[in-house]
């Protein structure tokens, strides 16, 4: 692992604290004291101190400088020995952690979370819209919003919608406490317990979790390389099962980052009309795509009503901008029935944020940059994965979205290759993670839409070097 220059006085320091000499409460040397001490530059004695305060052993205080962390007080929770346990599903809990847990320190790169880095987030944009919005609504915003959303913003969605040709009634629009709750209502209002759906393969964790607690049974219709969804294998299992839904994302699919083509996307929906199954199209990385037009929603094929089609801002303006919505079609009242027992309303403060971005042009600016930022952020993986990664691995070139999927070669210790990426410091979500089978369990996924710095692709190339070691 590499050594940094600042450990030569933050192992001193921890080695203090260790053996009790630092006490909680004492303070530290102070930056400029360290660099003359150590002959260091100020950034590197700047992120030393923040490595300590990453451990939990040093705290900033303003005026004061850096001091030894005080230890956690004893609460009475420890006195209150005859409380039963919580029962917690681990299995849950690391996935949740394997897939979304993003390390602060910036020694880490955090490929597994498929958000926007904080350095890719509109911050500006976002704080003086929200400024504006409190200036002009003021109380309004402590108030119950329309349950289904605002007018306005079903209205500017539907417009956004049309400019593609994906025709969308703002009567038949929802708006959801994010893309999850859009699945989790669409999903509740076309299936029942025990019932089978097909499902993308490999799938996002958090689809395969709001699968399981519906209690429904899946069929995985592969996604390949190239194509996408198998419409062959959906044709089969649809003539053979009476599936009851069928859930993909056509536009550049989580994951692999596959594009479907119009024609694959025609052939979905003819197999969904021909057995009358409702289509469950998630299009939250529609608005990502890397070529010169924005891609088609397999809704500009269909005027039946049976395409369900939802997004969120979550992944294109910011995680904590909690906003989706849901294009219901046929499936709209009981749609808004169930939207209603799930909350009474959304954010009116993220309605309106959004209201105002949508208006302008803000918006769209911000997409051409971040989309920009996020191609070169995947060609600089990719270049190093097919660079340093074993000859029998196959990586998948994204066409847009987030993510790049990589299969490593099928002999790969993959405890021992996760155990390396955390010693280079760098996370990666398991293959394993996307399926309720083994089948990826030799693959990992890797986002690039956290900040991807020198260090971070320098810890690459060790851990492809490490790895082709390991193999031959």
């Amino acid at each position: 692992m590499k050594d940094y220059r600042y450990s030569i006085f933050t192992s001193a320091i921890e080695n203090r604290i260790a053996k009790g000499i630092l006490k909680p409460g004492d303070r530290l040397p102070s930056v400029r004291r360290i660099k003359e001490e150590y002959n260091l530059s100020i950034s590197s004695v700047q992120s030393g101190y923040d490595y300590l305060i990453f451990k939990g052993l040093v705290t900033s205080i303003p005026r004061t400088g850096y001091v030894v962390t005080a230890q956690t007080k004893k609460t009475n929770g420890e006195l209150l020995t005859d409380l039963p346990p919580i029962p917690r599903d681990p299995v849950f809990r690391e996935n949740v952690l394997l897939t979304s847990n993003r390390h602060q320190h910036v020694e880490f790169a955090s490929m597994n979370a498929a958000t926007p880095s904080d350095f890719f987030i509109p911050q500006k944009l976002i704080l003086r819209t929200m400024q504006q919005v409190i200036r002009e609504k003021g109380a309004a915003l402590l108030r119950y919003y329309p349950s289904n959303g605002t007018d306005e913003l079903r209205e500017l969605l539907a417009q956004r919608s049309a400019g593609h040709g994906a025709v969308i009634q703002t009567e038949e629009l929802l708006i959801t406490d994010g893309a999850l709750q859009a699945l989790y209502i669409a999903l509740a209002v076309t299936t029942a317990p025990n019932d089978i759906i097909a499902v993308e393969s490999p799938c996002v964790f958090s689809v395969l979790e709001v699968i399981a607690n519906l209690r429904l049974r899946t069929i995985e219709i592969p996604v390949r390389d190239n194509d996408g969804f198998d419409t062959d294998y959906l044709k089969n299992v649809c003539d053979k099962n009476p599936v009851k839904a069928i859930i993909l994302t056509p536009n550049f699919h989580n994951p692999t980052g596959i594009l479907m083509t119009d024609e694959r996307k025609k052939e979905v929906l003819g197999i969904a009309l021909y057995h009358n199954i409702p289509i469950i199209e998630n299009d939250i990385y529609g608005d990502l795509y890397f070529h010169s037009s924005r891609p088609s929603n397999i809704r500009n094929f269909d005027n039946s009503g049976l395409v369900i089609t939802l997004a969120s801002f979550s992944k294109t303006i910011a995680p904590g901008i909690r906003l989706g919505w849901l294009a219901a079609g046929r499936y709209f009242s009981s749609a808004e029935r169930m939207k209603f027992s799930l909350g009474r309303s959304v954010s009116p403060m993220n309605q309106e944020i959004v209201v105002k971005l949508l208006s302008g042009t803000s918006y769209d600016r911000h997409l051409r940059a971040f989309r920009r930022l996020l191609e070169r952020q995947a060609i600089q993986l990719i270049g190093h994965f097919n660079m340093f990664l074993p000859e029998r691995s196959h990586i998948e070139t994204p066409q847009g979205g987030y993510s790049i999927w990589n299969k490593l070669p099928v002999d790969t210790d993959m405890q021992r290759f996760y155990k390396t990426c955390k010693t280079y410091g760098v996370h990666f979500t398991p293959g394993s993670t996307f399926s309720f089978t083994d089948a990826y369990d030799h693959c990992f996924r890797a986002v690039f839409s956290q900040h991807i710095s020198p260090v971070h692709l320098d810890a690459i190339q060790d851990i492809g070097h490490s790895l082709t070691a390991d193999l031959y």
